[in-house]
Formats: C-alpha cells, sequence, structure tokens
C-alpha cells in the first residue's frame, strides 16, 4: 500500500510535468490538471493509506498529496516545470519515503546518504542552478 500510494502520486506529478512542459492553448490546464490526480486513483489509495497506515505514515502522505495539489494549482494557473512550485512536492515525496523506511525498517535516510544537502531538489535542478548563478 505504501508503494501503491507513491506510485500513484508519481502518475500524477508525472502528468503534471508534461501539461506544465508543453503547454497547449487548446488544453483547459485547471480540468487537465484535475483529471491528472483523478487518473492517477490518488484519492482513492490516499483513502486506504489513511485506514491501513499508521499515523505517521498517513501524516506523511497527506503532507506529500497536499504539496501536489498546490503544485496541481500551479500548474491550472499555467507554471511552466521550471518553476520553483515542483521543489515542495519533491521535497514531501522523500519525507514520505524517510517515514516509511523508518517504520517497515527503522533505519532513517538523510539527504547526506546521496551527497545532497537537501531533500527539495534544489541543488539538482539545473534551472535552478543557473537561477541561482545568475543571482551571484
Amino acid at each position: 500500500m505504501y508503494i501503491e500510494f507513491i506510485a500513484a502520486a508519481g502518475a500524477a506529478h508525472t502528468q503534471l510535468r508534461q501539461l506544465a512542459q508543453v503547454p497547449d492553448a487548446a488544453t483547459d490546464l485547471e480540468s487537465a490538471s484535475r483529471a491528472a490526480l483523478a487518473d492517477a486513483r490518488l484519492y482513492e489509495v490516499r483513502e486506504r493509506l489513511f485506514i491501513d497506515a499508521g499515523a505517521t505514515i498517513a501524516g506523511a502522505g497527506q503532507a506529500m498529496f497536499e504539496q501536489l495539489r498546490a503544485l496541481r494549482s500551479a500548474v491550472a494557473a499555467g507554471a511552466p516545470v521550471s518553476s520553483p512550485a515542483f521543489h515542495p512536492y519533491i521535497a514531501a515525496v522523500w519525507a514520505y519515503r524517510v517515514a516509511v523506511r523508518d517504520e517497515l525498517e527503522g533505519h532513517s535516510l538523510s539527504p547526506a546518504v546521496f551527497g545532497w544537502h537537501a531533500w527539495d531538489g534544489r541543488e539538482r535542478c539545473p534551472l535552478c542552478s543557473r537561477n541561482l548563478a545568475g543571482t551571484s
């Protein structure tokens, strides 16, 4: 169930990225972005998570869901794939992974394991790196 939830969220995220990456004037972004979450069965899987998961995992899953909904709103409003609106969701995904791993194995993860400073992906984002270089 933990994998099913993150996979459904990942499918919705992929669809949102596609909408943001290739904006089409004929596409109703509000409807298409809502469909991305529904088509991924995210609402259904989230309900199963709430019923079966422990409180920590359910909370991390809800935080991830809320960030995905915020991203959906940003994409519906026309945010491009280069928007910083994508980063809070990425951080929430990692927080969910850490919570699940801690519950199942008792072995937590930190960004340092991967050579990173933070979970949000900004330091690995070529667009963010370019923006930071331009502000120095």
